[in-house]
């Protein structure tokens, strides 16, 4: 969906996009009251075909194990509609995007994006799909940032938020590998100052590196010794050199390359700094509790035993925030040796309790 200059997307920063384009999918459909909508919000490097297959990639959609028919957020109940982020490379304004200003790609004259930011897209395409209050907005790790974002921001518009893994602001250590990540993507000599698709290149090693120190964080030790251990690479002893003698660095590689065939090097850097920005009771007087003072939305926060990256001490945060303003909430935290990326997986607890969850609410809502 596309929205002329008559109706720009102000930014935190105070800079403006004009003919904001924005990716989406819908599942489902949407009742006559427009009443059954469900936002889900990707994570970082996710995009808007959460339950079918991307066209990039030919891969199943990123949650088919948690969207669609009579799945925990069942499309045969729900309108399900997903986003591509603002600052991503999946059809929304982007690094990559056409600057009708200049004819060529954005590159690094694209504004810094925030959360925020994001979620304010987002309300422009839910506004124009006659939309005024959404059933559930729920998503994982970033994508649950923008839930609470979301559930701060337009407390009447959400009736029920369901933030997964994920944290009220990110933690220095967080920055901190990510900042690894964008220093590796502009250390590569085919970065060319963000210019690279202007100069037909692509700094293609030094964003698998990014994505491969993420990928590690995505994961738990325990998890990670279990998949792989100390085995050898189609080898019977080591090889005394740097190829891939070792298991987990043949599995580390192969998820830099093939990320690097469906994600724009720019975007990681807008995305992951949007990430950093965010601080959601730095936006509330330094007082998380503030954020939801009066909201009638009904909460479900799930953490994860392994999780490093968005801990469970996160998710307990947000937890007493929201005791504290009085709101209705749930928490669970999951067992499991997954790490961050449990909440991708087969995860039966979380399934269960996303699908108690949202029949519970229903009932509330359509009683």
């Amino acid at each position: 969906m596309r929205f002329g200059p008559d109706h720009p997307l102000v930014l935190d920063s105070g800079a403006k996009i004009d003919n904001l384009q924005i990716g989406y999918q819908t599942y489902g459909e949407l009742n006559a009251d427009r009443s059954n909508g469900v936002l889900v919000c990707h994570a970082l490097t996710g995009d808007q075909h959460v339950a079918s297959v991307n066209p990039v990639t030919g891969k199943p959609g990123w949650w088919e194990t948690m969207v669609g028919p009579g799945k925990p957020i069942d499309t045969n109940r729900f309108f399900v509609i997903c986003t591509n982020v603002v600052g991503g490379c999946m059809g929304t304004t982007g690094a990559a995007s056409t600057n009708p200003a200049t004819g060529q790609p954005y590159g690094l004259d694209l504004p810094l994006i925030t959360i925020p930011d994001m979620v304010r897209a987002q309300a422009m395409l839910v506004d124009a799909l006659g939309i005024d209050q959404l059933f559930c907005v729920a998503g994982g790790s970033m994508g649950g940032m923008q839930v609470l974002q979301w559930a701060a921001a337009y407390p009447e518009r959400v009736f029920a938020a369901l933030p997964i893994a994920t944290g009220p602001r990110h933690s220095s250590q967080n920055i901190a590998f990510h900042e690894v990540g964008r220093q590796a993507i502009m250390a590569d000599p085919d970065w060319h100052g963000g210019r690279y698709l202007s100069v037909g290149a692509s700094p293609r090693k030094g964003l698998a590196v990014a994505r491969m120190a993420a990928h590690i964080t995505y994961m738990s030790d325990e998890g990670l010794h279990k998949k792989f251990g100390r085995n050898l690479q189609d080898r019977d002893k080591i090889a005394f050199g740097f190829d891939a003698d070792f298991q987990v660095e043949s599995y580390l590689r192969h998820q830099g390359l093939s990320f690097v065939e469906r994600f724009d090097a720019n975007s990681y850097l807008y995305v992951t700094r949007a990430m950093d920005y965010f601080d959601l009771a730095a936006d509330h007087g330094g007082r998380l509790a503030n954020a939801f003072l009066g909201t009638k939305t009904r909460f479900c926060i799930i953490s994860f035993t392994s999780d490093w990256l968005f801990p469970t001490t996160e998710s307990k945060a947000v937890v007493r925030a929201l005791n504290a303003a009085g709101a209705s909430v749930s928490f669970v935290e999951v067992e499991t040796d997954r790490g961050h990326d449990a909440f991708l997986l087969d995860e039966p607890v979380m399934f269960a309790s996303v699908r108690g969850f949202l029949s519970s609410a229903a009932a509330a809502r359509w009683q």
